[in-house]
């Protein structure tokens, strides 16, 4: 204790200061972790309302952005309820950064088609509902992220922002 004591009697009015600023200022995980889940779950809520009050159809590309959002959100609720020590909360931010990584590309190919020349944009494809009956997993998702016509119309924007823009903003 006494070690401690001589130890910050040395240090400067300015420097106690600046690790008193730090040490309050330093969040704890398990808080990080429940306001990344907050913030997934007012994007779904956006999302549902957006479709439910406006009547904007997300195409397949919303889809694969929307369970990826919904699966960040999970990890972010689990490791706010696990309250893992250090290793485990660098596995669970480890895991968000990837998701935030895959939904970001997907946000960035979303609006890529967005903003192809009307003659390049692909047609479109069969319903989600149909490529998960006759295709496998991995077919369904390979031409959910070709893309298709629907995914390259732009019905509603905020602030001269598309929707697939302010996620991608989200995931960064």
């Amino acid at each position: 204790m006494l070690h401690t004591e001589k130890n910050n009697s040395k240090k400067s009015p300015t420097e106690k200061s600046e690790i008193a600023i730090v040490h309050r200022l330093r969040a704890k995980p398990r808080a990080i972790a429940l306001i990344g889940f907050l913030a997934c779950v007012c994007a779904m809520a956006t999302a549902y309302a957006l479709e439910h009050f406006l009547a904007l159809e997300p195409c397949k590309l919303c889809y694969l952005q929307r369970a990826i959002v919904i699966t960040l959100g999970a990890t972010f609720l689990i490791a706010s309820l696990h309250n893992p020590k250090v290793m485990g909360y660098r596995l669970y931010a480890l895991l968000c950064t990837l998701l935030c990584i895959a939904g970001h590309i997907t946000a960035g190919r979303h609006i890529w088609l967005q903003h192809l020349p009307k003659d390049r944009i692909p047609a479109c494809g069969p319903s989600i509902d149909y490529m998960l009956d006759v295709f496998s997993y991995l077919e369904t998702l390979k031409t959910i992220w070709e893309g298709a016509g629907d995914c390259a119309d732009v019905s509603w924007r905020f602030l001269g922002l598309t929707l697939p823009e302010h996620l991608s903003l989200y995931f960064i």
